[in-house]
Formats: C-alpha cells, sequence, structure tokens
C-alpha cells in the first residue's frame, strides 16, 4: 500500500508543471519604499559640509551623502517658496498649475484641487500619507493638505514672516502665538511620533517633512544659540542637522532604515538679500528669485541602503519635478494619462542601473505680483552643459548687485558653458549662434505649447474703503477742534503770564 502511494505521489510529481525559476534580483522590481522627503527652505548649495561649506558643521545631512548619492546639478524648478512647492506636488511647471508666484497668508487661492498631488498618488497606491511642516500652497481651508492627499498634517500654512501665522493640527488652527525657538522640536516630535506609529503598519508610507528653516526669521533654540561658526543663521542650520540626525536614528531602531527612502533637498537658493542671515550659494552667481545658477541649483541627497548605492556621485542634471514620477514608480502606481508631466523618473539613477530620461530644463522668471504680470515667463533654458539666459529690463545696473542682492538688475542674453563655467562669468553666446539660436526655439516652442492656465490670485481682494472718508472728516474736525482749544489754552496762559509779571512790577 504504501508502495502504491509512493508511486502515487512520484507519477503525480512528474506531471505536475515545472517550478519557475527565480526571477534575477538585478532586474526585479524594488519593493516599494517607505519614504521621508525633507524640504529645506531657503537653503544654499553651499550650506552643507557635503557641498564645500567649510563655517557649518552638518554631520547628520552629509551622512545621507556618505550612505546614498550626492546630485551635484538638481535644480529647484522654481526660485521661490510657493511655485517649487507646486512643481514637487505635481511633476510639472509651476505655469502649468498657475502658482507661479509666492502666496501670501491672506491669499484667497491655492494649489488647484483638479491637480493630482505626490500624496494623492501614494494614497491612492496604498501608501498612508502626511506631512509636517510648511505647505505654502493656499492657506484657506480649501486648498490645505488635508484636501490635497494628505491624511495627516501638523504645521502651518505658509512663512513665517507672514501675518496670521499659526500651527495647525489637521483642520485645527491651534490660536496661539507661535514660539519660532521651539519649532524645529515639535515638527521634529512630530515626524517622529507618525514614524513609530507608521512601523507598526503593514502599509508603507510617505512622510513629507518641510521646515521653514533656515528661512527668514531666524530663531534657533537656546540650545544651539551661538553654536556655529555662522552666527544665527549657521545656528539654524545646524539645528536643522540635528533634527534629520533624529530622523535618521529613529528609522535605525524601529528597523525600517533599509526600506525607507530618504530625500533631503531645498526649495531654492539663498535668499542673498537678508546678508548675514541668509545662505551661501557655494560659488553660484547669485541666489533665490534670479534664474541663476544660485537660485535655482540646490543639495540633493538621497538614502536608501541596499538599493542605492553608497558613496555615489551624480553629476547629470535633475530638478524637483523628477520626485513625481520617480515616487510614482517606486509605489507601483500609474502616472496621469490627462496632462502633461514634465519630470522624468530618477529610479535608474537612484538604482545605478541608468540615467535619466535627458530633457532640457526651463527655470521659470520670478513672477513679481505688485510689479508685472509674468503669468508664463521663461528666465533661462539648459540642455546639457549649455545654458542661455534671456534678457532682464531690471530696475538697477549690475554694478549695484553687491549691495542690492536681489537680483533684479538690467542684463541682456547671455550664454554659458555651465561644465567650465559653474559661476556663469564669461557670455560664449557671440562665438556660438547656432547654440543660441537653439535654445530659444526651445524656449518659443514651449511657451507655445503650455497652454498656462491664469495665474492663482495671490492678493486678497482689495479693501472698499468708500464712505471712509465721513469718518476721516470727522477726525479731521475733531484734530482741529482739539488744536484749536490748545492754541487758546496756551494764548490765555501766555496772558495769564504776562498780567502777572505787570502785576509784580
Amino acid at each position: 500500500m504504501r508502495l502504491a502511494t509512493a508511486g502515487c505521489i512520484l507519477a503525480a510529481a512528474a506531471l505536475a508543471p515545472p517550478v519557475p525559476a527565480r526571477a534575477d534580483a538585478a532586474n526585479a522590481p524594488p519593493p516599494r519604499p517607505n519614504v521621508v522627503f525633507i524640504l529645506a527652505d531657503d537653503l544654499g548649495w553651499g550650506d552643507l559640509s557635503s557641498y564645500g561649506a567649510r563655517d557649518l558643521e552638518t554631520p547628520q545631512i552629509d551622512r545621507l551623502a556618505r550612505e546614498g548619492i550626492r546630485f551635484s546639478d538638481f535644480y529647484a524648478a522654481a526660485n521661490t517658496c510657493s511655485p517649487s512647492r507646486a512643481a514637487l506636488m505635481t511633476g510639472r511647471y509651476p505655469l502649468r498649475t498657475g502658482v507661479n508666484a509666492v502666496l501670501f497668508h491672506d491669499t484667497p487661492e491655492g494649489l488647484p484641487l483638479e491637480e493630482i498631488t505626490i500624496a494623492e498618488a501614494l494614497r491612492d497606491a496604498g501608501y498612508r500619507t502626511a506631512m509636517i511642516g510648511k505647505w505654502h500652497l493656499g492657506p484657506s481651508d480649501a486648498y490645505m493638505p488635508w484636501n490635497q492627499g494628505f491624511e495627516e498634517f501638523f504645521g502651518v500654512a505658509h512663512s513665517n514672516d507672514e501675518k496670521n501665522f499659526f500651527v495647525y493640527d489637521g483642520p485645527h488652527r491651534i490660536p496661539e502665538t507661535v514660539d519660532q525657538s521651539k519649532l524645529i522640536r515639535r515638527y521634529t516630535d512630530r515626524a517622529l511620533d507618525f514614524l513609530r506609529r507608521a512601523a507598526r503598519e503593514p502599509k508603507p508610507f510617505f512622510l513629507y517633512f518641510a521646515h521653514n528653516a533656515p528661512h527668514v526669521p531666524l530663531h534657533p533654540s537656546a540650545a544651539f544659540v551661538g553654536r556655529s561658526k555662522r552666527g544665527t543663521y549657521g545656528d539654524v542650520v545646524e539645528e536643522l542637522d540635528a533634527s534629520v540626525g533624529e530622523i535618521l536614528a529613529a528609522l535605525d531602531e524601529l528597523g525600517i532604515a533599509d526600506r525607507t527612502l530618504v530625500v533631503f533637498t531645498s526649495d531654492n537658493g539663498p535668499w542673498l538679500a537678508m546678508r548675514d542671515w541668509g545662505g551661501n550659494a557655494g560659488g553660484l552667481r547669485d541666489g533665490k528669485g534670479t534664474t541663476f545658477e544660485g537660485g535655482h541649483r540646490v543639495p540633493l541627497l538621497v538614502r536608501w541602503p541596499g538599493h542605492v548605492p553608497a558613496g555615489a556621485e551624480e553629476h547629470r542634471p535633475a530638478n524637483m519635478m523628477d520626485w513625481f514620477p520617480t515616487l510614482v514608480e517606486l509605489a507601483g502606481g500609474t502616472l496621469p494619462q490627462d496632462r502633461v508631466i514634465d519630470g522624468r523618473s530618477l529610479v535608474a539613477v537612484l538604482r545605478g542601473t541608468g540615467a535619466r530620461d535627458e530633457t532640457s530644463f526651463l527655470y521659470p522668471r520670478l513672477r513679481v505680483p505688485v510689479l508685472d504680470d509674468q503669468a508664463a515667463k521663461i528666465g533661462a533654458v539648459r540642455e546639457g552643459r549649455w545654458k542661455l539666459v534671456l534678457p532682464q529690463r531690471g530696475f538697477y545696473p549690475r554694478l549695484l548687485e553687491p549691495l542690492m542682492k536681489v537680483g533684479l538688475y538690467h542684463y541682456g542674453l547671455m550664454l554659458f558653458d555651465l561644465d567650465a563655467d559653474r559661476g556663469e562669468e564669461h557670455d560664449v553666446a557671440p562665438a556660438h549662434p547656432d547654440v543660441v539660436a537653439r535654445l530659444r526655439g526651445e524656449i518659443d516652442e514651449f511657451l507655445a505649447s503650455a497652454h498656462a492656465p491664469p495665474p492663482v490670485l495671490v492678493s486678497a481682494a482689495p479693501e472698499d474703503h468708500h464712505g471712509w472718508e465721513k469718518m476721516w472728516t470727522g477726525v479731521a474736525e475733531g484734530m482741529l477742534l482739539a488744536a484749536a482749544v490748545v492754541v487758546a489754552a496756551v494764548w490765555l496762559l501766555v496772558r495769564a503770564i504776562r498780567s502777572l509779571r505787570r502785576a509784580r512790577r
């Protein structure tokens, strides 16, 4: 009986289909990682030790460079806060979303709800989503993070130099004056709390951790005051570095470091107009608000142990919009097919198996709503080694820029070879008219096909003060009457003094 049973088993095994061979691990898609995306505010390309800073100590952020990839030519998609963040969230140039200027505390609009954010795409792919820190894509409830794909939010609506600066815990605004010297600590504690909770769940998570630091005003905590060699600015950067260290330590303690992609970058270049309270562009030309390298080129460090090569350097250009398709691909999601996604996936770059699809990078020109209506302007374009900068009708000659430091000076059309001239000091346009013509054509073609919507309304509706003249009339009459009374009193006092003097004689 036993022999018969054994024979049946052997016969069944012979007839069973062969077990497929295991796929080559090198060609297998990477597992779906957790994502911690850390965004600094106004941090310069030269503000980290790993990017050449000698007067700042950033060992925790530099750890990402040692254990991952350091990008030398990574670009924020805009040179100011809101447009850059809109591009990060959507993978699209700011002019496509209408968020092409800095939004204020009373801006009535925000990132349009028709846009698909990274948070929405990852949430739909099965991720838990959370945001901590500075949103700056519309302060009205309708446009806040809880309506843009984030299941949790703890942070602020806009920059820390604006009115109505409050912390939100979810949709609840905490009606207390914010002690900014404790803000990094509060953010970090909430991030650590989220990581501990999320690590216990089976689904992967996306944590978008967007600091206000080192945006002006600067408020280092007591433990970091006077700690750096670069004054208050350096103190804040070193506190930011310590926060990153706590996040990395938590990932290690929770045993999820090898399952977590960590990204660190900045929303734009340093705010040089703030002098010693601004950052360092690291030898790049100009800073925040300009289409020169100092305004757009920012640090990018990426770590994912076991999947991203350690100590690697990436010198090919990439930009902030690339993170949308990158994270969607890693999450196993599908890119929207009903709109243009300008970013290109970095997955092959991160794994060290290939390159990003090559595209030119367009530098949106600063839009200053109170000065102009630059609804869809491009100031420069980079293609490989070449960068064409279009003319700017500025408000003062360049010789004043070392004093002004706001980048609104006159200049003409210029072409730079960034491989040989990272500081953009040597115009080579006369020697390469063919390159100039080709790059100008790229800009014209993009603007003609962009179909940019009207930009979002940045300022609140103007006040209607009709009738206030009645109040001011009353105020003026009251002030005139008070002045007449004072004059009369003084006149009477003078007369009384004179009468008294005559009586004494």
